[in-house]
């Protein structure tokens, strides 16, 4: 697994985006749509239309990485909103990309009170 470094912003564009698009294409959106730049180092994470696809987008400082994820079944968990973007921590991303919904996590063990 890839690990981002520390303090690294992580942004989902709101929204679907045509999943053919490429490593050109996705960072124009994160120029035009965004109104961010692509080669800051943050991650920016695109979905599909049907849903059961993403595309992240990373400046590593050498290149661009695209990295693609397909559900088998289900669909990810995505903002209601249309456009825009919206900020997650890393732990939220590591749910979204399990298929898990990342707004409302379970806690599956008791609260302990102290």
């Amino acid at each position: 697994m890839i690990v981002p470094p520390t303090g690294l912003r992580i942004w989902i564009a709101a929204g679907a985006t045509d999943m053919r698009r490429g490593f050109d294409g996705l960072a124009a959106l994160v120029q035009m749509q965004l109104q961010a730049d692509p080669f800051s180092g943050q991650i920016f994470v695109f979905r599909g239309r049907r849903g059961d696809r993403v595309k992240l987008l990373w400046w590593d400082g050498d290149g661009l990485c695209l990295f693609a994820k397909r559900l088998e079944s289900g669909k990810f968990v995505w903002p209601q909103a249309n456009d825009g973007k919206v900020s997650l921590s890393f732990a939220q991303l590591s749910m979204l990309l399990e298929g898990i919904d990342w707004r409302r996590p379970i806690r599956t063990a008791p609260s302990r009170a102290c």
